[in-house]
This record gives C-alpha cells, sequence and structure tokens, in this order.
C-alpha cells in the first residue's frame, strides 16, 4: 500500500472538520430514552466510550412527536431534550470527538398507541408496512398509515429545520438526515410506498421533492458542509420496494450535489450475488462518501484503498466495542455482541463492554 492510498486511520477532511481517522460509527437505536424522550447520563457514557471515532452519528431522534416510531427513542424538540443531549456533546467533546446527530420521521413505522394523539402514522400513500412494531403495549400488527395532505408537507419540513436549530443548540458539529430503512423520507423517495398523484409523487423529480425541501430546510441552519444525508438504495427493510433504484436514487444523489453536503452515507450489505449500485452513486456524488453494509476490518481496508468510498461505517463494531479504533489499529480481537440486549435498556448491553485496556488489567 503506498502512502499515498487511504487507510482505516488517514485523517480525512469532512466539511470544516479534519476527522482523526476514517472509522465513523453508525447511528443504532438503542432504545434507552428516559421520559420525556430525553437522553440520560447512560448516553453520554455510551457515546463518550466511543469518541475514538473519526465520527459519532448518533441514534435517530425524532423531530416532533409525530415522529416517534418505537418506545425509549430520543427526541430533538422540546428543550428538555437539548439540554439533555448537551451533556452528551460536551462528554464527546471532553475527549476530542466529533458528533453528528441524526435527524429523524419514522413516517407509517409507527402506531397510534406510540402517537401523541393516538391517531394513525402518516406517510406519503395509505400503504401499511407488513409485520409487527414495538410499542409500549408489546408488539402489536403494523396500521394502515393515513396518507399527507399537500398542505402538511411543508409543516414537517419545518419540523426538521426546528429539529436541525435543535442541535445546534445542543452543541452537535453537525446533522445527519435519516432518508434511509424505509422512514418517512425514504417513504417518499420509493414508488413502492409513494403512489402520490401531486407534486409530491408519480416522478422521480417529484418523489424526491420532499428529500428537496427538507435538505434545503436543515442546509439553511447548519450550511451544507455540516449536514449529511443516508439513504439505502437497494434495502428492503420495513417493506420498501423501487421500481428502478438506480434511476430513483442517481436522481436524488445528483440532486443533494448542489447543497455541497459534508457527506453522503449509504448502506447496502457487501458480498451478495447481485450487482452493487453504490459504486453508480459514488461516481454520481461529488462530496466525500461514507458507505456501511457489514464491513470488517480487511474488507473497508480493501473498499477505501479501492476507492469505493472515503470513510467507513460500523454499526454493531462499535456497539460491542467502545475502543473499535484501537482494536482494529492492533489487530486485536473483538468483544461478542449480546444481540438479547441490543435494545432492552440498561446498563448491559450498553456501556459494559469491556475495552482492551480494561482486559488486560482484569
Amino acid at each position: 500500500m503506498s502512502e499515498s492510498t487511504p487507510n482505516l486511520f488517514t485523517p480525512v477532511r469532512v466539511g470544516p472538520y479534519t476527522l482523526r481517522n476514517r472509522m465513523v460509527m453508525a447511528p443504532m437505536t438503542r432504545n434507552r430514552a428516559g421520559e420525556g424522550a430525553t437522553v440520560t447520563d447512560l448516553t453520554a457514557q455510551y457515546y463518550a466510550q466511543r469518541a475514538s471515532a473519526g465520527l459519532i452519528i448518533t441514534e435517530g431522534s425524532q423531530i416532533s412527536p409525530q415522529g416517534a416510531g418505537y418506545p425509549g427513542t430520543p427526541g430533538i424538540y422540546s428543550d428538555e431534550q437539548v439540554e439533555a443531549w448537551r451533556k452528551v456533546t460536551d462528554a464527546v467533546h471532553a475527549r476530542g470527538g466529533r458528533i453528528f446527530l441524526q435527524l429523524w420521521h419514522v413516517g407509517r413505522i409507527s402506531h397510534p398507541d406510540t402517537q401523541e394523539d393516538g391517531g394513525l402514522p402518516v406517510a406519503p400513500s395509505a400503504i401499511a408496512a407488513e409485520g409487527p412494531i414495538a410499542t409500549l403495549k408489546g408488539m402489536q400488527p403494523m396500521v394502515t398509515p393515513r396518507a399527507l395532505r399537500t398542505d402538511e408537507i411543508p409543516g414537517i419540513v419545518a419540523d426538521f429545520a426546528r429539529g436541525a436549530r435543535a442541535a445546534y443548540r445542543a452543541g452537535f458539529d453537525g446533522v445527519e438526515l435519516h432518508g434511509a430503512n424505509g422512514y418517512l423520507i425514504d417513504q417518499f423517495l420509493r414508488d413502492g410506498s409513494n403512489h402520490r398523484t401531486d407534486e409530491y409523487g408519480g416522478s422521480v423529480e417529484n418523489r424526491a421533492r420532499f428529500l428537496d425541501e427538507v435538505t434545503a430546510a436543515v442546509v439553511e441552519v447548519w450550511g451544507g458542509h455540516r449536514v449529511g444525508v443516508r439513504l439505502s438504495p437497494m434495502g428492503a427493510y420495513n417493506s420498501m420496494s423501487d421500481s428502478d433504484p438506480a434511476a430513483t436514487f442517481g436522481h436524488a444523489v445528483r440532486m443533494l450535489n448542489r447543497y455541497g453536503l459534508a457527506y453522503l452515507h449509504l448502506t447496502e450489505q457487501i458480498g451478495g450475488d447481485e450487482p452493487r449500485i453504490t459504486p453508480l452513486l459514488r461516481e454520481a456524488f461529488r462530496g466525500p462518501l461514507i458507505i456501511n453494509g457489514g464491513y470488517g476490518r480487511e474488507s473497508a481496508e480493501a473498499a477505501l484503498a479501492a476507492g469505493e468510498g472515503d470513510l467507513v461505517s460500523f454499526g454493531v463494531g462499535f456497539l460491542a466495542n467502545p475502543d473499535l479504533v484501537e482494536r482494529f489499529a492492533e489487530d486485536a480481537p473483538l468483544n461478542t455482541p449480546d444481540r438479547e440486549t441490543f435494545y432492552m435498556g440498561g446498563e448491559r448491553g450498553y456501556v459494559d463492554y469491556p475495552t482492551l485496556q480494561a482486559a488486560h488489567a482484569a
């Protein structure tokens, strides 16, 4: 490997920041928020433990009560939530880390028992996702959402802008728009979930309009250089599909170019038999690209060396290894993730994974 070939430990410029490495902690829902959808002191400890990542992207944080989908997820719309998040950003910054907040509206992936007014969740179209969803009353079937009226959409765009301003007050270094995994922005983008006949449906230009308007509103708050967007062009999670992903996401990515974003964050699993769409979108996007999708150290290094992305995000790796950067640097063994504790709440499986230093001292 030549000196000019990037690897996981090479510094990289993202927006106004020079990150100390190219390892990104991916956003992961952990269901540990307390009363009022506020993060806790445990949340601050959890993220601070992982501050050696080049960049941390937080779990999705709903921009309004309507945007909530699951129990125990945090929000970014109240003064109390801002104050709680400030403890997190202070803790990460004290350890020299950088942290972006992920702005989230789940759309149809919710339930009346989760909605503040007990009403139906909203979506581009009245099409239900398949399968059950977790609520405070246990697992329940997904419901058919209410299709948003055209005149309601600007209010949700404004909620994203308010969430962005709240994240700024909370001390974050930037924000990421959650446009992946079958939530509201993704629901508008893909024709499997968007059957609208107004200016937000039909053509790919219309289906991308909501993403465009949300991005513009958030960029107005932060500037494009501190805003990222996450997309999952081939993801089927939450009953998602599109008749022509290359056309849909190719248009979306080219549209995003005009905002001068901090990065584009693509999640697409590696190792499958089908051709991947990430290389096409890599060619279309003019800024830094974060790639995600089951990478380990060797596959991540190979992808960076081949120019497939500029940074690599790791989910479960960072969840189970607060010192993942150091472990990769030393080629040390990794902790085994305890999947039963991913969403159960409390300290177990959250802040109690040992570091190498702790393991050696034991």
